[in-house]
């Protein structure tokens, strides 16, 4: 398989539930998709719990629990949550055209809720820090 698209909404959700999936498939865009899916889904705050326990999984069975970030996961969520509702269509496909800044330009959109480096600060990998700049709501 070349791509995540490669699997059906469903086939993705239960390889990640199973944490079958090719480590080489989980691209921060497969990230995206995936919180599209449960957002659709579960509604926002299921999306946030499922997608959450499933990457923690999935970080620690390929040998890198220390890459999972609650803080980016949830904000992930809550982003994607925000352009679906202003999308036209509700295709992921459609919603990464409509807003390509998801896909190219993410860090920007997480620099405009926070004032400190996500990726870094040891706090936001272990539990959910609101963002300080501008709120999610």
């Amino acid at each position: 398989m070349a791509s995540h698209f490669d699997l059906s909404d469903d086939p993705l959700e239960q390889q990640m539930i199973s944490v079958t999936l090719d480590p080489s498939l989980f691209t921060h865009e497969a990230h995206l998709r995936l919180a599209w899916v449960y957002i659709r889904k579960y509604g926002v705050e299921q999306a946030i719990d499922n997608i959450g326990e499933q990457i923690r999984q999935f970080a620690a069975k390929n040998g890198a629990p220390d890459k999972y970030n609650q803080t980016v996961t949830e904000a992930a969520v809550r982003i994607v949550y925000h352009f679906y509702l202003k999308a036209s269509e509700v295709d992921f496909h459609t919603l990464i055209e409509q807003y390509p800044r998801l896909k190219t330009d993410f860090i920007s959109l997480l620099r405009a809720h926070y004032s400190f480096d996500l990726f870094q600060d040891a706090k936001a990998k272990r539990s959910y820090l609101q963002p300080d700049l501008l709120p999610f709501d």
